[in-house]
């Protein structure tokens, strides 16, 4: 698969004695990034708490996302992005012409940033977009013919019967014997993470029988977590490693006392890290050790058999970007805080040869909610993308509440024990000077592997209300 879009250059820094990746080796510069959303709000393209965002299908790049179009400042009476009013958007690119379609519209306007859409397509060839979901039950929508969107909804897309009464933060994964699994949050914070699978194409789901996860469950009201999730090679296992912290609905200030930094935080501090490891074919869920665990997993359980990296009340807003190593073994890309909670690190967390799970620091970062991501390439080098900026991002606008800055690539040619800065790609135009980015994203095949050389990215400028641009780098060398 592969994908592009438009902006100007920006310089590749490559480092000393690296070997670049087949995909960066034509060019020295990235030249392919494309804007294609625009006027979206907060989160218009979602960070890792819920993917897939885009699919390469019968030569095109499928994307869904928030904004507004043309079309739909006319029909929501010329109003721009104010208060963050934005529509769900299904766009298709084509990276032979570079060029891209007319944007579909799925449902209503809304202000609710959480109702971005996930995309995918099924082993029939049939797209899928599911959106509104955040304490919700969300559209499940399937297109009618394989590899087409069609002009709307009405006439491109079937609406499915609910999938749960209520979801929130959705990854879908294509796994074993031709089944998806979508795993998700049940309600609110305070709520249980917990899967479904289906057989038929998304058509019908059956719920797992106990959740997987249910912090508040015993003796520990509020308590909750953010997971992130990565599917094993065969489509059996779902790794899922997640941080948690106390929600404290009462605001009771003892409840946010923070005892490394002194002083009272709130619930933005997510800590530590536990892994859990769910057999999708038994049902069973096992921790790093394959002890099969009781669940839902409840607080007392995450700390005595799932903690792999205690963080001493550092503490990160978005959960961490996965993948797998080179022993398909979990390991992630983490910001975390730092001396106090305005100074931030990004981390690489993996398991070791001895078993020990051992963190790297990579570089700093200007906020615990920027979402980058991570992964192996066919050399075993691994890339973070990550978002950088001077000091802290403490400005008003409603985006820069959630992070932001300048995209960078880091690249580890030693299994992550060494970093080094391969190059800036934060687009490099007078049009986009001054803009802030973030949630960096793969482009998947319906298999769910990556397309090399293709990354999505939003962003925007320092205005009181979200007025978000899209971006598609393009740099694949393989469709």
């Amino acid at each position: 698969m592969k994908r592009r879009d438009f902006v100007k250059t920006a310089i590749a820094i490559p480092f000393a004695g690296a070997v670049v990746p087949t995909w960066l080796q034509a060019s020295d510069k990235t030249e392919g990034i494309l804007a294609f959303g625009h006027r979206g709000g907060k989160k218009m393209l979602y960070d890792n708490r819920q993917r897939p965002q885009a699919v390469y299908l019968n030569g095109k790049i499928f994307i869904g996302y928030k904004g507004n179009s043309v079309s739909a400042v006319k029909a929501n009476n010329g109003l721009r992005s104010g208060g963050g009013i934005a529509y769900t958007l299904l766009i298709s690119y084509d990276p032979k012409t570079r060029t891209f379609s007319e944007p579909v519209h799925l449902g209503e306007p809304t202000t609710d940033h959480h109702y971005c859409p996930i995309v995918w397509a099924d082993t029939a060839g049939h797209l899928h977009v599911l959106h509104g979901c955040h304490n919700s039950p969300g559209t499940h929508l399937i297109s009618k013919k394989p590899g087409e969107m069609g002009q709307d909804e009405s006439s491109g897309w079937i609406k499915t019967p609910d999938i749960a009464p209520s979801i929130s933060y959705p990854t879908l994964f294509q796994v074993y014997d031709n089944r998806q699994v979508l795993y998700y949050r049940t309600g609110g914070h305070t709520s249980s993470w917990s899967y479904q699978l289906s057989s038929d194409n998304g058509q019908t789901w059956k719920p797992r029988d106990k959740d997987v996860t249910d912090l508040d469950l015993v003796s520990h009201p509020d308590w909750s977590s953010y997971h992130c999730k990565v599917i094993s090679p065969d489509g059996r296992f779902l790794h899922v490693i997640f941080t948690d912290y106390d929600d404290n609905k009462a605001k009771e200030p003892r409840r946010f006392y923070n005892p490394r930094y002194k002083h009272a935080v709130d619930n933005e501090w997510k800590y530590n890290l536990s892994y859990v490891k769910i057999d999708l074919l038994t049902q069973e869920v096992l921790n790093e050790r394959n002890e099969v665990l009781d669940t839902p997993v409840n607080y007392h359980t995450a700390r005595e058999k799932c903690l792999i990296w205690d963080t001493d009340w550092r503490g990160a807003g978005v959960p961490p970007a996965v993948m797998l190593d080179e022993n398909n073994n979990p390991a992630v890309l983490h910001v975390l805080s730092e001396q106090d909670i305005r100074t931030h690190s990004y981390y690489y967390v993996r398991k070791d040869n001895t078993g020990r799970w051992i963190q790297t620091p990579i570089t700093a970062s200007n906020h615990q909610w920027n979402s980058g991501y991570i992964r192996r390439d066919g050399t075993g080098h691994i890339h973070a993308y990550v978002i950088a900026g001077e000091g802290y991002l403490d400005l008003p606008g409603v985006n820069n509440t959630h992070g932001g800055g300048r995209i960078e690539q880091w690249i580890s040619k030693d299994k992550g024990y060494t970093w080094t800065k391969f190059r800036d790609i934060t687009p490099d135009t007078d049009q986009y000077a001054g803009m802030r980015y973030n949630n960096v994203q793969p482009v998947l095949r319906p298999d769910g592997s990556a397309v090399d050389g293709m990354l999505l990215f939003y962003g925007w400028k320092d205005e009181r209300e979200p007025d978000g641009v899209a971006f598609l780098l393009d740099e694949s060398k393989e469709i």
